[in-house]
């Protein structure tokens, strides 16, 4: 395993994504940042980190090639790696807040952003950013985010922590394609707020509905007040509360 680091850097998915043009990048090169200026989630969010108490890090792995239209599987296998490590690091309560959010009772742990290298229509290669709340005591501002120290009372080893979670990652995108019929059902469980009445935003509107699941695209199913269930595909909707 590659793992560079850095003591500060805009973004680490930037850099690495900049490498892997640059120079043969080797499979399971991980970089990581002390601090991460201008880190970023999914639909263009902002990600606010700790220097010394979160983790901001950025995984390259190749692929021998997985079809475009099941590229949402990376996203599914990544996010279940992380409820996986944190689990066994005592974390009450996780779920996964649609695409990729990690939540621990109800607020934000853990963000994920993918971004997969293409060649006609297979992956080839994806660089999965992962930023996440280790030992904070407070977020400014940020009343929907915890950390693992704020969900279980107890502090971590930052650099244990790491070394768990990119090894799990790595190794669960090794063979996990072969297995993405079933890694489907276990997101799906894994869901917030699935099968809850909740409050949505879509085309200027809100309305009501119930997350019934993913479509095999990762588009995300909700049930509408008159039982009809609608897909929904990233930047189409919000989940308010």
């Amino acid at each position: 395993m590659n793992i560079i680091k850095l003591n500060a850097i805009g973004s680490t998915n930037e850099y690495l994504k900049n490498l892997s043009k640059e120079t043969n990048l080797a499979d399971g090169t991980v970089v990581m940042a002390k601090d991460q200026t201008k880190g970023r989630g999914q639909m263009g969010t902002s990600w606010w980190s700790e220097s010394g108490k979160s983790l901001a890090f950025s995984v390259f792995k190749s692929f021998e090639g997985i079809a475009l239209d099941q590229q949402f599987t990376i996203t599914i296998q990544v996010s279940l790696s992380l409820i996986k490590c944190l689990q066994q690091f005592g974390i009450p309560n996780l779920s996964v807040k649609w695409p990729n959010d990690i939540m621990s009772d109800g607020k934000k742990l853990c963000g994920i952003l993918i971004e997969n290298q293409v060649q006609g229509n297979r992956v080839t290669a994806t660089v999965v950013g992962i930023g996440l709340n280790v030992n904070n005591n407070a977020f400014p501002k940020l009343p929907k985010a915890t950390s693992m120290l704020l969900s279980s009372g107890h502090t971590f080893p930052v650099e244990g922590v790491f070394q768990t979670i990119i090894q799990e990652i790595i190794g669960g995108l090794t063979h996990f394609y072969a297995d993405h019929h079933h890694l489907f059902g276990m997101y799906e469980e894994s869901l917030f707020r699935k099968d809850q009445v909740s409050v949505f935003s879509a085309n200027e509107k809100q309305f009501n509905g119930i997350i019934r699941g993913i479509s095999p695209m990762g588009e995300l199913k909700v049930e509408l007040e008159d039982e009809a269930v609608q897909t929904y595909r990233l930047k189409e909707i919000q989940l308010l509360n």
